[in-house]
């Protein structure tokens, strides 16, 4: 892995495990195992450092919103909510800490609105996808509603936990709690054998890589 790269992934870790307010370029220096100045040579500051991890945010988001809902329905949806879940957990400190740091990286201020607006279209076509394999019964007339609310209950359910007290590392249940609560929006109109798989789907997204606080 090349220098640069290597201080991008690394920093990312950091931030996800300290916090990015937390995190001193001395810090991350000795976590590299490089003397400050030769991380100084790649990044002047930590705010370019931050915007280097937003180009890599940006393509994480861009390559989970060209999923579509293509073949089994159920498998499909539940490819989703693990690759959602994966943003959640790889980039954890910008979910989590952007008090700390102020603004987003200029990718993610420029294009936040619109991925929140695709992630409602993409939630919405797997939704009425589930509908027309006839394991969902819900009018299309709600669906984007529903796909509303959903992303809601995704992308802030960590934080409601962390507000709550409560933690939300890896082994605590916040991920399944985060997962089964969005599935409360539909779960009442999904086949038995539907819901059956998507409820052991998330077990499964719980057990997978860690998510820092």
């Amino acid at each position: 892995m090349k220098t640069r790269d290597r201080i991008v992934v690394t920093a990312q870790r950091l931030f996800n495990e300290a916090g990015y307010g937390a995190v001193t370029t001395a810090a991350l220096a000795e976590r590299l195992g490089m003397a400050e100045g030769n991380l100084w040579y790649h990044f002047k500051t930590k705010r370019a450092l931050l915007d280097a991890i937003g180009e890599h945010f940006a393509a994480a988001i861009e390559a989970r919103l060209a999923l579509e809902p293509e073949g089994d329905p159920v498998e499909a949806y539940a490819r989703l909510l693990r690759m959602m879940m994966a943003e959640f957990r790889d980039f954890r400190f910008l979910y989590r800490d952007q008090p700390a740091y102020g603004d987003h990286a200029a990718v993610i201020a420029e294009h936040a609105a619109d991925w929140t607006r695709q992630t409602f279209s993409q939630i919405e076509a797997y939704l009425a996808a589930l509908a027309s394999a006839g394991v969902l019964d819900l009018p299309p007339a709600r669906l984007a509603d529903v796909a509303v609310n959903a992303t809601i209950l995704l992308r802030f359910g960590l934080e409601h936990e962390r507000e709550l007290g409560g933690a939300t590392a890896s082994g605590t249940g916040a991920v399944r709690r985060t997962l089964l609560r969005h599935l409360t929006l539909f779960e009442h109109a999904l086949a038995p054998a539907a819901l059956a798989r998507l409820k052991a789907a998330i077990e499964a997204i719980e057990a997978e890589a860690p998510l820092a606080a």
